[in-house]
């Protein structure tokens, strides 16, 4: 590649993939929750919970998973709103929705929540190459005075970056 290429690329960015981008965040969960663990699973999903999500519609501030009597993992609470243009066939919107994890993964899992205080929740919900995945977290609840801890150190990072930028800018004397 000479001095004129005629590759439009920019070194170090990388092409924005249609198939790999985030439908929903859970920043609560972050902000409530000290994530210990984390898993990617598979979600098994009908046509118009698809169709709903490729629109960018979901919210996990409500949900968790859990495991049933049959050692299977599920995903609950989470909201996928109703697709639009679906007729009869369209989904409820906060339906159980199961998840797709290796054997081993799910005996680990298992054993980590059995511990008291450990909860499993989703961290953010996503496509990997045209599949949805969900990132799952395994929690502990932050007490109030932990949160506050951590949101003050947050601010000083901040205020300190701030300083060191407005020096830096101002030069060395």
């Amino acid at each position: 590649m000479g001095k004129y290429s005629t590759n439009t690329k920019k070194a170090g960015k990388k092409a924005k993939d249609p198939n790999n981008h985030v439908i929903a965040l859970n920043r609560r969960a972050r902000h409530d929750y000290q994530i210990l663990d984390k898993y990617e699973a598979g979600v098994v999903l009908t046509g118009t919970e698809v169709k709903s999500l490729r629109e960018g519609q979901a919210s996990l501030t409500d949900g968790f998973a859990a495991f049933d009597d049959a050692g299977e993992l599920w995903l609950e609470q989470v909201h996928i709103p109703e697709y639009l243009n679906g007729t009869w066939t369209n989904h409820s919107a906060r339906r159980k929705r199961k998840l797709l994890l290796h054997a081993k993964e799910l005996t680990k899992i298992s054993r980590q929540i059995e511990d008291p205080g450990l909860t499993l929740v989703p961290l953010s919900l996503y496509f990997k190459d045209g599949r949805v995945k969900v990132e799952l977290g395994v929690a502990r609840g932050q007490r109030e005075f932990d949160k506050r801890h951590a949101l003050r150190e947050k601010q000083d990072a901040r205020e300190a970056q701030r300083a060191m930028r407005y020096r830096n800018l101002r030069g060395v004397v």
